[in-house]
């Protein structure tokens, strides 16, 4: 039987760990809840008749036609739109922000490496919180480099930058050997993953006004705000080539960084590797995971406006397809895995298939996507708006990574051979 010494864990370790046993239960609890309240649907011939709102045409419907139209009115009305009643509003001011280099090991990863851990320390009305990123670096390759974030949700076993504990959700040492930096933060930083005290840490310390609004910043929104935040840090690193950079998310953390791209252009590529319902997938469709669900399951996720689409999908003016097409004619990369009908692959591909016209028709660009989704484990091969779907279940593997890379290669026009 397994047993743990509780007097070689330090008080917060201790507490920690028991707040993600709680987490995890609450979690069981709240998706059995919510299934025992609705029907799930996981049947495609079940799929109710709707339409999507057109991405290429105003709020005035006027027809979207150029660059301008595009980057100055449609994109931007969509933007609004997921703030108001889906995210909440991302904020913007801080007085000021500082990088502080809190340990560096040259010799990390056997000496294949250099490892930094750096506080981003923002300031906002005489207020402050500091944001850790993590950092590895290949000593081997000519820098600048490209650099992927990932967006941790999954702990500190999930991000350890000694490499004493090793994960494929966040492979550091395939990205280096790669020719990518790999970074990472934990989200709950900026936010805990937690409906009882995610106003703990950006709102209540920098935001507070944010709290109470209808409209106001919530859980998705302020870990978007983290990876903004780190790339403030990127763009000084002389080491990073921060034009050529991919922030990653994976289910909920992939909802986030497709926020995160949307709201931040600096984003080379975005990936959201699994993000489903209110993530990547048509709500529209009510397959899986339904916005009624996720809203009860995870509130503070969303702003309170979100609720009244709950069982009135057919109601909503927009749908996740918009929120992907505002990454154009940046990279973006959609994942979905066989066994997680739960996050609709299909839904999540439909989702870029409709998104991609912005690619074509507002930038020219090719993006050979078709109704038929790819095949299991047979990633699309265009380097602009791409999707794989692979066998297995809901998480982020090794197998995913790859095709990241993969992807960025393309986007970035790398040739490994040389």
């Amino acid at each position: 039987m397994l047993s743990i010494d509780h007097n070689q864990l330090s008080h917060p370790m201790l507490e920690r760990l028991k707040r993600y046993f709680v987490l995890f239960i609450l979690f069981l609890l709240s998706n059995q809840i919510a299934i025992a309240q609705e029907d799930v649907n996981y049947d495609e011939a079940n799929i109710p008749n709707y339409s999507l709102p057109a991405i290429l045409k105003t709020a005035d419907g006027l027809p979207v036609e150029s660059i301008n139209e595009w980057k100055y009115i449609r994109r931007p009305e969509i933007i609004d739109m997921f703030a108001e009643h889906v995210y909440g509003e991302l904020p913007r001011s801080f007085d000021s922000i500082e990088f502080r280099t809190i340990r560096e090991n040259s010799n990390a990863i056997d000496g294949n490496g250099t490892a930094k851990e750096i506080d981003i320390i923002v300031t906002r009305n005489g207020n402050s919180l500091p944001i850790r990123l993590n950092l590895l670096i290949s000593n081997k390759i000519q820098k600048p480099v490209p650099v992927t974030l990932l967006l941790n949700h999954r702990g500190p076993d999930n991000m350890d930058i000694t490499r004493q504990i090793k994960q494929d959700f966040w492979p550091a040492e395939t990205l280096i050997e790669r020719g990518y930096a790999a970074a990472v933060f934990d989200v709950e930083d900026v936010a805990d993953d937690d409906p009882e005290t995610y106003t703990e840490d950006i709102l209540s310390t920098l935001y507070p006004e944010q709290i109470d609004r209808p409209n106001g910043t919530q859980a998705l929104s302020a870990w978007a705000w983290g990876a903004m935040r780190v790339m403030d840090y990127l763009e000084t690193d002389d080491d990073i080539d921060q034009n050529k950079s991919i922030l990653v998310g994976h289910s909920r953390g992939g909802k986030a960084a497709l926020w995160a791209g949307a709201n931040d252009e600096r984003w080379a590529i975005v990936v959201a590797n699994e993000s489903g319902a209110v993530g990547a997938a048509l709500s529209k469709r009510r397959f899986g995971e339904t916005v009624k669900i996720i809203n009860n399951g995870f509130p503070y996720w969303f702003t309170p406006n979100f609720e009244k689409f709950n069982d009135k999908e057919d109601a909503l003016p927009f749908d996740q397809h918009m929120l992907i097409s505002t990454i154009a004619p940046r990279g973006v990369y959609i994942t979905a895995a066989e066994e997680d009908l739960w996050a609709d692959p299909r839904g999540m591909y439909l989702s870029l298939l409709h998104a991609s016209e912005v690619w074509k028709k507002i930038y020219g660009l090719s993006v050979p996507l078709y109704d038929r989704m790819p095949p299991i484990n047979n990633p699309t091969d265009n380097p602009y708006a791409a999707y794989h779907i692979r066998n297995g279940e809901h998480d982020l593997k090794l197998y995913d990574w790859i095709q990241f890379l993969n992807f960025a290669d393309r986007h970035f026009h790398i040739n490994r051979s040389d």
